[in-house]
């Protein structure tokens, strides 16, 4: 089923979400949502999704993006159920980054290129990966909408208000 995405003013998207309760029956229903977020991402071409983004205040996101190595292009597909970033370092270094909350808006961000991040994949196992690049990147940009941030958060102060009053004006 593809979910509606949550726009830019919702204040969900600027809420710290809450764990994910791997103790009770909610299994079924958050594979199910995962399920339904992947639906989502592909019907939006999107390359990942946080629970905040179809309203739900849990700590979860999903990325698939391609990568690409010398001329092989294989996908990482990944399921991020808790998330932890526990470490971030390496070079900082600018990209340009969209939100499927915040449609029409690109800006040049800075971000880190290494993370270590602890998590339950899709089949409810620990996990506890070094994660480098774009894959680090895309990690790092669906990790800050479980914890209340947006991508708009690390421009500088003019250039954010000039966005936030173009996306308000439309």
């Amino acid at each position: 089923m593809i979910l509606p995405i949550v726009l830019y003013g919702n204040p969900i998207l600027r809420k710290k979400s809450i764990d994910i309760d791997l103790q009770n029956s909610c299994k079924k229903e958050i594979n199910r949502l995962i399920k339904d977020m992947f639906e989502t991402i592909h019907k939006v071409q999107g390359i990942g999704l946080a629970a905040p983004q179809i309203g739900k205040n849990v700590r979860l996101f999903i990325v698939e993006t391609p990568f690409m190595e010398g001329k092989n292009i294989n996908t990482y597909k990944e399921v991020f159920i808790n998330a932890r970033i526990l470490k971030i370092n390496g070079k900082n270094y600018e990209f340009n980054e969209g939100c499927l909350s915040i449609p029409g808006v690109m800006e040049y961000v800075k971000r880190r290129s290494n993370i270590l991040i602890e998590y339950y994949n899709h089949n409810w196992e620990k996990q506890k990966k070094y994660i480098t690049g774009i894959r680090a990147r895309v990690i790092q940009h669906e990790y800050d909408h479980i914890e209340g941030k947006l991508f708009i958060d690390y421009l500088p102060y003019v250039k954010r208000k000039l966005i936030v009053n173009k996306i308000i004006n439309r």
